[in-house]
């Protein structure tokens, strides 16, 4: 049985952008298609799996569309469905070109045990194309493939190809990779640089998205 859309789901809370890629679905389909999404995007980060039925529902009426398979890709990773969000994120590659979604992927392959593949992201020749932050975040999760391999200096040497490792200049994605590099600086037991890093990490961090501060005075 297909999920009902909820109320409140208008396609017109849809990005324009995406909307315009539901024009190519008769007027019906990106009705409902632009539903399930928006109900999707609501439902995400608290009922995953939910959002997961709704992307699908998306899927089964424009599975052609970038954008339905993006959004597919990401309800299916965060409901830790890391096959699914693997495809799906292919397939929208594959639509779109678009490969913001690079080190997503890669965080799928360590997912389903194959850290070896997601080593090979840093090869990708739309490396250079994407925007800091984006390159920042596939540095974090090939580092972590590193460790998972059990090779922590190279996870420390990725890192340290990030552009983000300078705490007199952050930039978006910056707190995050300086909280890796803490991270894995503390796994080598080299404690006094990692209290460094994470207090850049702290200091970086205006979202706060991390325990940066917390784990610095834990070293002390």
């Amino acid at each position: 049985m297909e999920i009902a859309i909820p109320p409140g789901a208008d396609p017109k809370l849809l990005d324009p952008s995406v909307r315009s890629e539901l024009r190519s679905l008769s007027k019906l389909a990106a009705e409902f298609v632009g539903a399930h999404l928006v109900a999707a995007g609501q439902l995400i980060d608290t009922e995953p799996h939910k959002a997961l039925e709704h992307a699908r529902a998306a899927r089964g009426r424009g599975a052609r569309v970038a954008a339905v398979r993006e959004a597919t890709g990401l309800a299916a990773y965060h409901a830790g469905e890391w096959a699914e969000a693997l495809s799906e994120l292919r397939a929208a590659r594959r639509i779109s070109g678009d490969a913001s979604y690079i080190a997503v992927m890669a965080d799928c392959e360590r997912a389903l045990g194959r850290p070896e593949r997601a080593l090979k992201a840093l090869d990708d020749p739309a490396l250079p194309k994407l925007d800091f932050s984006t390159r920042a975040e596939l540095l974090i999760v090939v580092a972590g493939a590193r460790r998972d391999l059990n090779q922590l200096d190279a996870a420390l040497a990725v890192l340290e190809r990030g552009a983000g490792l300078d705490p007199a200049n952050p930039r978006p994605g910056s707190a995050r990779l300086c909280y890796a590099y803490a991270d894995a600086l503390e796994a080598a037991g080299r404690t006094e640089e990692a209290i460094q890093w994470f207090g850049a990490a702290a200091k970086a961090d205006v979202e706060d998205e991390t325990d940066a501060a917390d784990r610095a005075a834990d070293l002390l």
